[in-house]
């Protein structure tokens, strides 16, 4: 039976993305193959214990959960992870993954909406994204952009603006906590009138002095 190592599976209010404020189960797998700069789970990088495909099933289902998130660390830096989002979605559930844009999604459940992290220059790991994944974007995906700085903005317009996103559903600008003001970045979306969402990770608003679990 293909085995993963998780994290921590919860439930609560989906902080960000288009499912922001729904409620939600989180599955946090371990590990990731990025280092970001401002990265607030670098407890996944070691901490988790083992469970099989059906054992995260079985949890999910003892939490009621009907939007399931699963996240990281990096998700697909596991190999049974496919497996567990396809059969998330033969069991019903509404699936999303989050992924950092360095390794290949083409081969996912066409049911998972693929949440995309483009990192920009000021998480330390601006020259991580696979091109090759822009190509098989989807109108169900969504893209997102995490700003700590100006540079980081002008990085994610040119993207934005090389219509290589064109494919994706929404995508998302959002400030890196601590680091960029909300007020900031909705002013230069404004100034160029950007077709994008301001993100707010609103999972901080709501439990501000939480490290993790929320």
């Amino acid at each position: 039976m293909p085995s993963l190592i998780i994290n921590e599976i919860y439930r609560t209010i989906s902080g960000e993305g288009s499912s922001a404020g729904r409620t939600c189960t989180i599955v946090r797998l371990t590990g990731c193959n990025l280092r970001c700069t401002w990265c607030d789970t670098a407890y996944a990088y070691n901490e988790g214990r083992g469970m099989t495909v059906d054992e995260v099933l079985a949890e999910v289902q003892r939490l009621d959960g009907k939007l399931v998130l699963v996240t990281g660390g990096e998700p697909l830096a596991q190999d049974a992870t496919p497996e567990l989002l396809e059969r998330l979605c033969d069991a019903g559930c509404e699936v999303f993954v989050e992924t950092n844009g360095s390794l290949d999604i083409g081969g996912l459940d066409r049911r998972v909406v693929r949440c995309v992290d483009i990192k920009c220059p000021g998480s330390g790991q601006g020259d991580s994204l696979r091109r090759s994944n822009l190509d098989c974007l989807r109108a169900t995906d969504e893209i997102k952009f995490i700003l700590a700085d100006r540079v980081d903005y002008e990085f994610a317009r040119e993207l934005i603006e090389s219509g290589d996103l064109s494919s994706c559903r929404t995508i998302f600008m959002t400030p890196a906590s601590g680091l960029l003001e909300a007020s900031e970045l909705a002013g230069w979306i404004l100034a160029d009138n950007l077709n994008v969402r301001l993100g707010l990770q609103i999972h901080k608003y709501i439990w501000p002095e939480a490290e993790r679990g929320v």
